[in-house]
């Protein structure tokens, strides 16, 4: 939840830029200036509860009138007789640490100076708790979408797509115009990067240049979408907002989810498959209950493709931190932080709202109350019932199909032939150091001493007991390496067959994914403030009151046509069936983000109160309606978009850059830094290591001897502690997407280019320009061996000719060969940096001992390269 500051600054920054935007000022009201300060401050305590303390309702401004102990409440007219404003100054009230903002107090103060105003009559009383007012309701995100008509704006030669008319509308507005076209070789870089992650090849390049066609640049869009590298880009934008990773998180084991990746492989088929996103949301929230899967039959269900498909969609509701496997100190309180993260996952990513801040008390900036909350709870609980819980490794699924266990069964068979037999020679073998031990032991005792060797210790008598003590080494028991070494690696050996015979097996997998057991579902209580050891009433199911208007839709307690709840199933379907006013919105903002680099609504994640409000509200609903009309299908909207002159344009727009150094209108194209995965995959791409193979289990990451984060296998100590890292050969070059993504491990060179903290998922990624990425560019062994690997490929294709290989390397990183001075500039420092290395090598001891020294020009080639990667050039999309 956000800091009480940093959410009054963002209040306050929205209001002076909506007033702003509305051209002057408008007169203060009650219900929009007002109420929304004293219900983020006072109404827990003065209105909201069942008995308001020192009897203060402080929800109607006719409320205000009244007299409290020490004085009449408010004032009209009168700022410096009113007790709220009196209290509010000397930080008597709220009794809370977040005090009313000197603003804010400044707001109330000028609209009791100015009569109080309210702008509707209002009710004589009100029933004591939450209630949302008729402001609150016309609030621009929760109103219906709508398809307004697209503009013409006059002399409007470069629209190009309904979104440009819309655009440049608003443009002339703010008296400025679309900058120039950019480059064909800008948009290539641009658009490749965009979709697929990595940059065009130079036979891409060359062929893009050489198209003059005049729908060269459409063709391009379209075989770019085609690519399946555009699942793996896109698809980890979705897997932000999801909050995947491959560990648990929650306590400080951070233990791994070794299955989780089958719903990061689900997501990329279905980018790829252009899977419409009413079918994709529904499956993940619900795809069990469309496979009619429940706890009881899933084990036999999940043999069919099919259904594991949609076994694996329910990932998205197994991404949230679950320490419950990790023996936490409270278990009760690490399950039910598990409900509470998955609510956040899903109201961020489908609703764009914060419904997380209702979990302990009524929301207080958006109308959403604490009961609607334990609506949302109800929903889920069904499959994460807190009084019967499983932990993570109880809900995996065996994927063995009948052909893999008949052949694992058929393998035990003789396996336990092996076992029986590798028994029957230990105790032949034991017998014969019986034999040998026995009959060292005198005739009188020998036969009492075979007696005791055969009968359990707990049962031996006091004489039998001094008899082992006596002769120890007839008490021949199981440890026959004790007595015959020789014959104990015979038993070994043949131990060995039958555990070889066994890794025949078919390897087992398992999916971990989201189902309902058959039967009743659990009720749901209102947890006072949030303590599950506190329940109230019983809540049924449902949508936030705010979303579902008068007619909410029907959530069953129970559906009478599934073995299941069928919650989860409703609500997806209420999501996506059209009318919602959120669910399209929030996605399409989201599409737009991701390719402009600022979102229509840049608070993707908080269209409430305390978000953004839209720069272009009409292009947002417009393309809402447009996506739900096109099937709810992405690929279509990408055309749209990038085929659009907002994503055309130049970077470089001066008018622009004096009247809206933000560019929240669009005027020109916006710089953006590669985010963490496009800068490891590129270097990996330029490189030529990068490895394509799609899909399977996450390539391991381990922490070396710097205590950074890297690819690899984990070494240990005798103790546990890493002491180094295994290389894992080509797998190294596998796209990040696919490399683990550990909660408490991220590979260093993600996280030093703001990897998100899934924590439990992100809704936008920072960026950040921080001296640490610069050190990183310049000392990381990722960087530096990436360099070299890019030396090496140019000598090998471009052998003996320097030239060629730093016009390979120009064309590698940027797409254009070096102009004449800066080959010029190049050739300098692959001299000046020999003649270093050179130097260097003479006073090593290496060289004294005339051992053979590191390839130069390799060395000193890589150096460029380096230099070449960690430059704006390469780091930024134009």
């Amino acid at each position: 939840m956000y800091g009480l500051r940093a959410l009054l600054v963002i209040a306050a920054l929205t209001a002076t830029a909506f007033s702003l935007h509305a051209g002057k000022a408008a007169p203060l009201s009650f219900e929009k200036d007002v109420r929304p300060i004293l219900k983020a401050h006072c109404f827990q305590c003065h209105g909201e509860s069942e008995k308001p303390k020192g009897g203060v309702d402080l929800r109607l401004r006719r409320f205000l009138l009244n007299k409290a102990d020490d004085g009449p409440v408010m004032v009209p007219g009168k700022p410096e007789q009113s007790l709220m404003v009196k209290l509010m100054k000397s930080g008597e009230m709220p009794k809370t640490d977040k005090k009313v903002s000197p603003k804010d107090i400044a707001i109330i103060e000028r609209w009791i100076a100015s009569g109080a105003r309210v702008l509707h009559a209002e009710p004589a009383t009100l029933p004591h708790g939450f209630i949302i007012t008729e402001e609150e309701r016309s609030f621009w995100s929760f109103q219906p979408i709508r398809n307004p008509a697209v503009p013409r704006p006059g002399h409007a030669a470069r629209v190009r797509t309904p979104v440009d008319a819309f655009v440049l509308t608003k443009l002339r507005e703010e008296k400025l115009d679309f900058a120039p076209d950019a480059e064909k070789l800008a948009l290539i870089r641009r658009a490749t990067l965009d979709l697929l992650g990595v940059p065009p090849t130079p036979a891409e390049v060359g062929a893009f240049l050489s198209d003059n066609s005049t729908n060269a640049y459409e063709r391009l869009v379209d075989r770019l979408l085609e690519s399946p590298q555009y699942g793996e880009r896109w698809g980890r934008h979705w897997l932000d907002v999801a909050g995947y990773a491959d560990s648990n998180g929650f306590t400080e084991a951070d233990s791994v989810r070794p299955h989780a990746w089958h719903y990061r492989d689900y997501v990329i088929r279905s980018l790829n498959a252009d899977l419409p996103w009413d079918q994709f949301i529904r499956e993940q929230l619900a795809g069990d209950e469309l496979a009619g899967v429940t706890q009881e039959n899933a084990a036999v269900k999940a043999r069919d493709p099919r259904v594991q498909e949609l076994l694996a969609a329910t990932g998205f509701l197994r991404t949230a931190p679950d320490g419950t496997g990790d023996n936490p100190p409270d278990q009760n309180l690490a399950r039910n932080q598990v409900v509470a993260e998955t609510i956040k996952v899903v109201s961020t990513s489908l609703l764009g709202l914060t419904v997380g801040c209702a979990q302990c008390h009524d929301h207080r900036y958006d109308p959403i109350s604490h009961v609607d909350y334990h609506r949302l709870r109800a929903l889920f609980e069904p499959a994460y019932d807190w009084k019967h819980w499983r932990n993570p490794s109880s809900r995996l699924v065996s994927l063995y199909t009948d052909e893999d266990r008949k052949k694992a069964d058929a393998i035990e068979v003789e396996a336990k032939k092996l076992d029986e037999a590798t028994e029957a020679l230990r105790k032949e073998l034991l017998e014969k150091v019986f034999e040998r031990e026995i009959n060292k032991v005198p005739d009188a005792d020998r036969e009492k001493m075979k007696v005791t060797r055969n009968t359990p210790a707990a049962k031996r008598t006091e004489e039998q007991k001094a008899l082992v003590r006596k002769y120890p080494a007839a008490d021949v028991q199981g440890a026959l390496d004790l007595y015959d070494p020789e014959a104990n690696k015979k038993v070994i050996e043949a131990t060995g067959k039958a555990a070889k015979l066994r890794g025949t097996k078919p390897p087992e997998p398992f999916l971990a994914s989201l189902f309902e057991p058959k039967g009743k579902p659990p009720e749901t209580f209102l947890l006072y403030r949030g303590d599950h050891d506190q329940p109230k009433q019983r809540v049924a199911p449902g949508e936030v009151d705010i979303l579902g208007g008068k007619m909410p839709p029907l959530i069953p307690e129970h559906a009478t046509n599934l073995d299941s709840s069928g919650r989860r199933l409703a609500y997806a379907q209420w999501l996506t069936g059209g009318q919602h006013p959120l669910v399209a919105r929030v996605l399409v903002n989201r599409f737009w983000l991701n390719h402009f680099g600022r979102g229509l609504v840049n608070t993707p994640g908080d269209f409430g109160k305390l978000g953004e409000l839209p720069t272009h509200p009409d292009v947002l609903d417009w393309l809402a309606t447009q996506f739900m009309q096109n099937g709810w299908r992405l690929k279509p909207l990408h055309r749209l978009l990038m085929t659009s002159t907002v994503y055309r344009q130049s970077a470089r727009n001066d008018n622009s850059l004096k009247l809206d150094p933000d560019n929240r209108y669009y005027a020109r194209w916006k710089l953006q830094r590669l985010d963490a995965e496009a800068l490891r995959d590129s270097i990996l791409a330029a490189s030529g290591k990068l490895n394509p193979l799609p899909f399977g289990a996450p390539i391991s990451v381990a922490r070396d001897n710097a205590g950074r984060v890297v690819v690899g296998t984990q070494k240990a100590d005798g103790n546990g502690d890493p002491v180094g890292v295994d290389a894992l050969g080509t797998n190294e070059f596998r796209r990040s997407v696919y490399v683990q993504m550990r909660r408490s491990q991220i590979l260093t060179v993600l996280d030093a280019f703001d990897f998100p903290n899934l924590s439990p998922n992100c809704d936008m990624r920072s960026v950040s320009t921080a001296a640490p990425q610069a050190l990183m560019l310049l000392n990381d062994s990722f960087i530096i061996t990436g360099s070299q690997y890019l030396a090496e490929r140019l000598r090998a294709e471009h052998p003996g000719d320097l030239r060629a290989q730093l016009d390979e390397a120009w064309q590698l990183l940027f797409g254009v060969k070096p102009t004449a001075a800066e080959m010029q500039s190049a050739l300098i420092y692959l001299a000046e940096q020999s003649e270093k290395i050179r130097a260097r090598q003479s006073t090593t001891e290496a060289a004294a001992k005339d051992k053979t020294p590191p390839d130069l020009q390799v060395r000193t080639l890589a150096s460029l390269c380096q230099v070449l990667v960690s430059g704006n050039r390469f780091l930024y999309i134009e």
